[in-house]
């Protein structure tokens, strides 16, 4: 080397030394350029022999330890292999003390797991398994002897002279996250092969509890699913299973602590009862205070006992909103089928988390349930069939609760006015009822916000009673009608079946927004599908008979608008409608509400074919075999 470099080298200054270094990085480079390689094994040699290995030497080491970084600098890729085995050969001597620098070696080693280059990439998978080993072995408890020095310094010792201070650890999983957040949505599948063999080892080391950062990456985990490489997708197949399994061992661990909590605590009252009425009967029984609370001391101390996972805290709401996220997505199928399968365990886990989330669900997983893949079709039935067994299992306050007597509002006359104008094609009907149900939906979603839940950290006293999450029966509603225009039959009856669920459940609540769901529920009384034709006449029909006369009469007007406005309905579907609805409510009662709306319909033509279709039904239906035989016997006047 210079003259001038070695002394700037062995200067005491960092500056300098930085300066002589920049100066030997130019000059290797230009002898590189001109392959003088035997000058460039003679620097490299002098940078070991008389800088770097000069132990009583601070300056010069330091100095040959920079040297030797610009040169492998100047020296560009062709140095990286030996780069390589190099950190291998420190991380193998210095051990625990790489773990400070994990983020900065995870991201080189993230990098080069996609270096086209074999003897790269073969020097970094063996890298890799080393720094696996060491923090596999050292992550949880390992202490740098950084801090260790830094805390033995006479200044602490003076600060705290009788306290000990718990040193943190070397390796940290609040500084990896970041990172691992950042690297989480790499295409290369090599590096997503590398990135989830990393969340599977933290994974697996009991202390650190990685569960508790899952809903920072796990969008990006899910992504990998549908990598085209084989060896991903069953990596991260691996990696969810096992996530998975966790969340819900601490579900059951923290279940079994909190029924144990109170059962002891009922028997802490009844030991409590019991001694108060023994010592009504006994004036004197100061010896048994000993006795008596023995066993509640030791209850007390069991309660100290701890279980691994009972302290691990999981954020099952930010894991549903991703999960829920997933379902917007449903070309990714695996992705989609993985998704649901969370759901349904979610359910299981923590039905009240999910519950918030039932709308959006909802809204995504009824069209699922029409998907051309087998495998989907059925995840989506086993979703929809937990939920809803669920949404049943709650209180259903507004069930019990009958109609008030000043009856429930009346249902506009003119709700149907518009359908002569729309009626020619079923794309413009459709159109125009989306619009409608936006408006609806934003309308709703500003004026009744989904209710707030933040499920405690602490197990809630049992003098307390315990919080009713209950369902946006608005937001529900909202998302089900807007699936009546859906263009698979499966889900349209699907979206019914639900409505028809709540409705019955609370129909209070249910009815409340009926001003934007009954002009919906009459026009697709014109569906194609006959399935949908009936499950809807069903509906509207336990709507009629939960509600007051006003709004049965205010039904009846309307289906005879809209047969009016629409013929080509009347036809083809108008005795299967009349049928429907007197099997489900009173025939008697919808023959006379019918017969005064059409005694008042000033179309004579209409009111003319009506009447018809109306007594061909009474004469030839099975459905009104009933009446025809109490018109026959004359038991009551019509």
């Amino acid at each position: 080397m210079d003259q001038s470099v070695q002394r700037a080298l062995n200067d005491k200054l960092y500056d300098k030394r930085k300066v002589g270094a920049l100066d030997l990085e130019r000059i290797i480079r230009d002898l590189a350029a001109s392959k003088d390689f035997d000058r460039i094994k003679k620097i490299i040699q002098q940078l070991c022999n008389d800088y770097a290995y000069a132990v009583h030497q601070p300056h010069a080491r330091n100095g040959g330890l920079i040297g030797l970084a610009a040169a492998a600098i100047a020296l560009g890729p062709a140095s990286r292999p030996f780069i390589d085995f190099n950190m291998y050969n420190i991380a193998k001597v210095a051990k625990g003390e790489v773990l400070p620098y994990f983020n900065d070696i995870f991201d080189a080693l993230c990098k080069l797991g996609a270096d086209s280059e074999l003897s790269v990439k073969n020097g970094a998978e063996l890298l890799d398994r080393l720094i696996k080993d060491i923090v596999s072995e050292s992550a949880a408890t390992y202490v740098s002897i950084l801090h260790t020095l830094d805390e033995m310094s006479p200044e602490n010792d003076k600060e705290t002279p009788d306290e000990s201070v718990d040193l943190p650890t070397a390796f940290s999983l609040a500084r990896f996250i970041p990172l691992l957040k950042e690297r989480i949505y790499v295409i290369n599948p090599f590096t997503r092969t590398f990135l989830v063999g990393w969340i599977t080892l933290l994974d697996s080391i009991p202390d650190l509890e990685l569960v508790s950062y899952l809903p920072e990456f796990l969008g990006g985990l899910f992504k990998f699913l549908s990598d085209p490489n084989r060896d991903v997708h069953v990596a991260t197949q691996g990696a969810l299973e096992r996530f998975l399994s966790e969340i819900k061992r601490i579900s059951r661990i923290k279940k079994g602590i909190e029924e144990s909590r109170r059962s002891r605590s009922d028997g802490k009252r009844k030991r409590s009862r019991s001694l108060d009425s023994e010592g009504s009967m006994v004036p004197d029984a100061g010896g048994d205070d000993d006795s008596a609370t023995g066993p509640d001391e030791r209850d007390v101390s069991s309660d100290d006992d701890w279980l691994p996972g009972q302290d691990v805290q999981v954020n099952h709401k930010e894991i549903m909103e991703i999960l829920t996220t997933n379902l917007d997505s449903p070309l990714e199928e695996e992705c989609l089928l993985e998704s649901l399968r969370w759901i349904v365990d979610f359910l299981e886990i923590c039905p009240e988390e999910v519950l918030p989330f039932a709308p959006k669900i909802l809204a995504h997983l009824l069209p699922a349930m029409a998907s051309g893949v087998e495998t989907i079709r059925q995840a989506a039935a086993r979703v929809n069939t937990s939920l809803m067994d669920y949404v049943v299992s709650l209180s259903d306050e507004g069930a019990a609760s009958e109609p008030s007597s000043g009856g429930p509002s009346r249902i506009p006359t003119s709700i149907v006015k518009d359908n002569a104008d729309h009626r020619d094609s079923s794309t413009n009907t459709r159109g125009s009822l989306s619009n409608s149900r936006e408006i609806d939906r934003r309308e709703s979603e500003v004026q009744t916000p989904p209710p707030a839940y933040n499920k405690p950290e602490t197990p809630i006293p049992q003098s307390l009673p315990q919080l009713q999450v209950d369902l946006d029966y608005a937001a529900a509603v909202n998302s089900l009608t807007l699936l009546f225009l859906n263009d698979h039959e499966a889900t349209r009856v699907a979206a019914l079946t639900w409505l028809l669920m709540l409705h019955r459940k609370a129909p209070r609540k249910v009815l409340a927004f009926n001003d934007g769901t009954f002009p919906a529920l009459l026009k697709t009384l014109s569906d194609p599908a006959e399935a949908v034709v009936t499950r809807d006449l069903q509906l509207l029909s336990q709507i009629s008979r939960n509600s007051g006369d006003d709004y049965f009469t205010s039904f009846m007007e309307n289906l005879l608008q809209l047969f009016s406005t629409d013929r080509k309905l009347l036809e083809t579907r108008g005795n299967l409608i009349i049928r429907q609805l007197c099997v489900s409510l009173s025939a008697e009662r919808i023959y006379r509400t019918l017969a005064d709306c059409i005694e008042k319909e000033e179309d004579v033509e209409f009111a003319s074919i009506m009447v018809q279709n109306l007594n061909n039904n009474l004469i030839t239906a099975p459905q009104l075999a009933e009446l025809r035989k109490r018109l026959r016997n004359l038991e009551t006047k019509v």
